[in-house]
């Protein structure tokens, strides 16, 4: 204390009690603290300072001061026993009741006053300290022969308890891993053992994510309901049983959350809880940020606070950083470490367990379901058995269960967006295959089956990888036809033995589709890199090279190969356009075998519409030239990007990536404004985004359609730029005016350059050469013709159209008068402008991607 209790003043209850207004005054505004005896016993009227935690007013007891007065001897009594009672002046925290005879430090770690610290052997005391615990040896070997197994919290993952022996009490544990490896979830795992199993008290300490962000991760764990979708707020009837489930047994795991959480609070609030078992801290951040206490340089104090914490009340205490930097990890000299890190088998992480004193003791693996928050031991019986989720019901013709959750686990690489190299459609599938595999829904299987082998069959060949082997292993089971029985579309879609080739080598290819086309697939082969030749009808790489080389801002058109593993760039996906892909939860939409022009066998919608739409037909809207248009003004950083960590709010000097929650969209008549980006969160529920979703979702924020600006936990970003590629739109859109009248083969060349041209941004093989490689140039621009796309949808919604479907970056589709399209769509064939069709519901609609 820095004053004597001579110096503090001493009255008695009943003096203090009728001045308790005026003491409570002095306290909260000059910090004078005062003593209050009751017969033998005596507490503090102290400051808030005293004991910083009691700023929380569901930390400890709290009293208005009113009924404090009335209570005030009752009050006193509690607070020289130990137990803190708070007062407030209405809902504000003013001043704490202490016991008087204990400093802060053993206030926190007062063993008589919090019995479930246990001691061993006898205590010293020294005059004014804090009472030191000591052990003979007889006391420590007694308890090694007779203790048995360690009795500390455990994982509930038998191969990891088992290398661990549990977390041991009165350590400090770290769980270390990069971001998006699933580190978070290894903490979470030790809480839902302990207070849901084990049924021991845990206090979860939450620096990063909020108390309803741990609460869905639990509940998706708990129900292997998707967490994505918990975000949206969509709970089936049996999450929402175990929902109040787990608030009825949910007393036993405190979460302390909030942005100004520091390892002072967790020391100070920790010793209150009777019976605590586990203290988890969730996360300790690499990065600097000015929001958070518990990250940047800040983080050795705190892991010591931590581990003084963890012997003081001799609890385990478990803190994950988002980090596998061997120098920061020595820096926080934990006593033990687990280091988690990503195996060539995308089915397991690894999982090294270290103690300081001894090195490497062990290790052991888990298998990431980060769709379902939540780790699964690597050696439980696999999915897919009798006792699997997707059941025993799954036909033998499909493959059978075994080839279903072989199928599920290859395809996790590239739906969890750390690989890229195959294309979007088939990564949309094989995430509907996952989570349709790990619910057990035979039905969705059997539905997904069809377009999943179309977008398998569109593949000329799967990446060269380790990965790309695996999928193509396990897609094999599905290669031969598909009985009527189980899937009589795709058995139309394919003929028997015959699945539909790619033609996607070809330049003829390049130019039936669509120049909006985005598949994922680079669609390139070697010699696109090349200049067109003199006299090209449109020599798009040409232009695009020397736009890029006119600016000012002296771009960085490549980055080199040993880079690309490392900072921003394995966080870019394919997914990161933001593609909606959605149509109406009110229409029927069936896909159907379509045999186009050229002989390509493709599935086109063919959409119901139920009777409360009222009179009317689809209008078909497609929007020309959406990537060309984009490039007009789309935002992005010319120079590298640079890790600028958690920012406040966005600045837009810059441009890059970003972090962010996913924002709540309540609204069911237009899709997510994040489209299927959100379709990939990582186990936090958080999702990477360029700089034209971060700009839409500030505007929908300003224009109150949004209910706030998420937060942006990371980012990586460069000085901004909307003019890189300007040049290249006005040629690209002189170069349309003048061919599109023209059509024939001079459009299509025009399309097919056009197409190459922006593909080559970013392409996908390693032998495929270009004279670029900006995976941020390339996603920004798709991402920004998404944005656009919505936007005007959006627009004619709020005139009070009905959206029925939206698609792609170029397709819209609305229930309308005939021959009455949107107002504000503009009609013609120029940038900006669009193309519209009428048909009936019900009618195959043609266009569509394939």
């Amino acid at each position: 204390m820095s004053q004597s209790l001579e110096e503090e003043g001493t009255i008695n209850a009943t003096t203090a009690r009728n001045k308790l207004y005026a003491l409570v005054k002095l306290v909260a505004e000059e910090g004078r603290a005062t003593v209050i005896t009751k017969h033998k016993v005596r507490a503090l009227l102290a400051p808030l300072d005293r004991l910083p935690a009691a700023r929380k007013t569901d930390a400890f007891p709290a009293h208005v001061l009113s009924a404090a007065q009335r209570d005030f001897g009752d009050l006193v009594t509690l607070a020289a026993q130990g137990q803190p009672q708070v007062l407030l002046r209405n809902t504000t925290p003013v001043a704490v009741l202490l016991p008087v005879d204990s400093s802060s430090d053993a206030l926190s770690f007062d063993t008589a006053a919090h019995p479930g610290a246990a001691t061993a052997g006898g205590a010293v005391n020294s005059q004014g300290s804090t009472p030191r615990r000591l052990a003979t040896l007889g006391d420590a070997i007694g308890s090694v022969l007779t203790g048995g197994p360690a009795d500390g919290p455990t994982f509930g993952l038998p191969g990891l308890d088992t290398a661990t022996g549990g977390l041991q009490r009165g350590k400090l544990t770290l769980v270390a891993a990069r971001p998006s490896v699933g580190g978070s979830l290894l903490g979470l795992a030790a809480a839902r053992k302990t207070a849901l199993v084990d049924h021991g008290m845990v206090l979860y300490a939450a620096s990063g994510p909020n108390r309803d962000d741990i609460f869905r991760r639990i509940i998706s764990a708990e129900t292997g309901g998707e967490y994505a979708r918990l975000k949206q707020g969509r709970l089936t009837e049996h999450e929402q049983k175990v929902a109040h489930q787990l608030i009825q047994a949910g007393d036993l795991l405190m979460i302390d959350d909030g942005s100004d959480l520091t390892a002072e609070d967790i020391k100070e609030t920790a010793p209150h809880m009777e019976g605590l078992a586990l203290v988890v801290v969730d996360r300790l951040q690499a990065a600097h940020s000015a929001r958070l206490p518990l990250s940047g340089d800040r983080l050795p104090d705190a892991s010591q606070v931590l581990a003084t914490l963890a012997r003081a009340l001799h609890v385990p205490v478990l803190a994950i950083v988002d980090s596998d930097d061997p120098a920061l990890l020595g820096l926080l000299d934990a006593d033990v470490t687990l280091t988690l890190a990503p195996t060539e088998d995308p089915a397991k992480v690894q999982v090294t367990v270290a103690e300081r004193d001894f090195g490497t003791i062990g290790s052991a693996y888990v298998q990431p379901d980060l769709i379902h928050a939540r780790f699964l031991d690597a050696a439980a019986a696999p999915l897919g058995r009798a006792d699997s989720p997707a059941g025993p019901q799954l036909s033998a013709s499909a493959g059978g269960t075994e080839a279903a959750l072989k199928l599920a686990e290859a395809a996790l690489p590239y739906t969890s967006g750390g690989h890229q190299g195959i294309p979007a459609a088939l990564t949309h599938e094989l995430a509907a295959w996952r989570t349709a595999v790990a619910g057990g829904d035979q039905e969705a299987l059997t539905e997904i089956l069809p377009s999943l082998l179309q977008a398998a069959a569109a593949v000329a060949a799967m990446p060269d990888t380790p990965e790309g082997h695996r999928l193509a292993t396990a897609l094999r089971p599905y290669s031969t036809p598909v009985p009527a029985e189980t899937a009589a579309s795709a058995s139309q879609a394919t003929a028997a033995g015959d699945p539909v080739q790619a033609q996607t080598g070809s330049g003829q290819a390049q130019a039936d589709a669509a120049e909006d086309e985005e598949d994922g697939e680079d669609g390139l082969k070697p010699g696109d890199e090349e200049d067109e030749p003199e006299g090209h009808i449109f020599p798009a790489l040409k232009i695009l090279k020397d736009s890029v080389g006119r600016s000012k801002m002296h771009p960085v058109k490549v980055i080199r190969k040993e880079e690309r593993d490392s900072g921003p760039w394995p966080l870019i996906s394919e997914h990161m356009d933001g593609e909606p892909r959605w149509a109406h939860p009110d229409v029927t939409v069936t896909r159907v075998p379509h045999i186009r022009a050229n002989g390509r066998r493709v599935r086109r919608d063919k959409i119901d519409v139920p009777d409360s739409f009222g009179e009317g037909v689809l209008c078909l809207i497609d929007r020309n030239g959406s990537f060309p248009s984009a490039c007009s003004a789309v935002p992005l950083a010319p120079n590298k990007l640079l890790h600028t960590g958690p920012l406040d709010a966005y600045d837009k000097a810059g441009a890059g990536i970003y972090l962010i929650d996913i924002p709540e969209w309540t609204r069911t008549d237009m899709p997510h404004p994040l489209g299927r980006i959100i379709d990939r969160p990582d186990e936090e529920g958080r999702v990477w985004v360029t700089t034209p979703h971060i700009k839409q979702l500030v505007k929908l924020a300003r224009d109150n359609n949004l209910g706030a600006m998420p937060t942006i936990h990371d980012s990586w970003t460069g000085k901004a730029n909307e003019s890189l590629f300007k040049p290249f739109y006005e040629a690209t859109r002189k170069a349309r005016t003048e061919l599109v009248q023209a059509g024939g083969d001079p459009y299509k060349a025009y399309k097919t350059r056009l197409s190459i041209a922006l593909r080559l941004l970013w392409p996908k093989r390693p032998a495929q050469k270009s004279p670029f490689w900006r995976p941020d140039w390339r996603m920004s621009m798709v991402a920004e013709a998404s944005v656009r796309h919505w936007t005007v949808a959006f627009k004619a919604v709020q005139e009070g159209h009905t959206l029925v479907a939206l698609r792609n970056v170029d397709q819209a589709i609305f229930w309308t008068p005939p021959g009455t399209p949107p107002s504000t769509y503009r009609i013609g064939t120029g940038f900006g402008e669009v193309k519209r069709k009428f048909v009936r519901a019900g009618e195959t609609i043609l266009e569509g991607d394939d």
